[in-house]
């Protein structure tokens, strides 16, 4: 069997885009000095999760890929000999953004991408201000560590993302995330939604027969214009094997580089006495591609 050790790299990001990277930079040291062969960041972790607010002047901040990060973290990747996946502000032509998750190769090289399908609009979430829905398709990354099936946040609420991944043969679901509480929800409203959040992705492993791997922000950050009540980052980066068995689990409030160990041979085995994909009702499904049936 196949062990591959994997990094989840659960920080805290500044306004300081310098120092935020830096930061990461270390940790993703620290990972790799630790046998860790893939590393993975969270959802646009170059610098706070600026989408609390509709201002049309954060769109400076996007940039192109290639550009100034993939060079950052390809130069990463090489140094230490390991595969990162990147979470990004895509800026594709003027007026033209996306919320994209890059794949650098342990030489420095762009492995892929994956720009954001499913994009949300909530309050203190206003994603859709800034980011075009992705048309990459549910394409899994070819890797020297695998096929990396790569979604981001929003994504990991949907099972039909998690499937066609799948389908597509990724042999392990990623999720980049930046996801936490609005401040003012009383205690039980917080401990559902986090649960809720552990629960539908552990369901991915189990339905699909696929280790998963999200990775979270941590830490308060208030609103870009001081507005609103800000978010708190609820941490909780964790694996999960393809029968949805906890593997590791951080905690709510602190940075960590959480380490895991990740059996690839193990989807085999789980698949043999779980087939799951054998026994979908292909032929059954059309209404899948309704909005609703009314």
């Amino acid at each position: 069997m196949s062990i591959l050790k994997v990094a989840l790299i659960q920080q805290q990001c500044s306004n300081d885009r310098k120092a935020t990277m830096e930061k990461t930079a270390a940790m993703v040291a620290s990972a790799a000095s630790s046998g860790a062969k893939l590393v993975l960041l969270q959802e646009l972790h170059t610098g706070p999760y600026f989408c609390q607010v509709e201002d049309p002047g954060l769109c400076d901040m996007a940039e192109p890929i290639p550009g100034d990060s993939t060079r950052f973290f390809g130069e990463l990747a090489a140094r230490l000999g390991v595969v990162i996946v990147a979470s990004l502000f895509e800026r594709r032509a003027p007026g033209l953004y996306h919320n994209t998750a890059v794949v650098l190769e342990k030489d420095g090289s762009i492995a892929g991408k994956y720009r954001k399908m499913h994009i949300p609009d909530d309050p203190g979430f206003y994603e859709k201000f800034y980011f075009t829905p992705g048309d990459l398709g549910f394409c899994p990354v070819k890797t020297s560590v695998g096929k990396l099936g790569v979604l981001v946040c929003w994504d990991q609420w949907y099972p039909e993302a998690a499937r066609l991944m799948a389908l597509a043969g990724a042999d392990m679901l990623i999720y980049p995330t930046a996801i936490g509480w609005d401040p003012a929800d009383a205690q039980p409203e917080k401990d559902r939604q986090r649960d809720a959040w552990v629960t539908v992705q552990r369901g991915h492993a189990v339905a699909n027969g696929l280790p998963v791997l999200a990775v979270n922000r941590v830490g308060f950050e208030s609103a870009p214009d001081g507005s609103g009540k800000g978010i708190q980052f609820w941490g909780t980066s964790f694996a999960a094997g393809p029968q949805g068995e906890m593997l590791v689990e951080a905690s709510t409030d602190r940075e960590e580089i959480v380490m895991v160990e990740i059996d690839q041979g193990r989807s085999e085995t789980v698949r043999r006495i779980w087939p799951f994909l054998r026994d979908r009702r292909i032929d059954a499904y059309e209404d899948i591609l309704r909005r609703y049936r009314d």
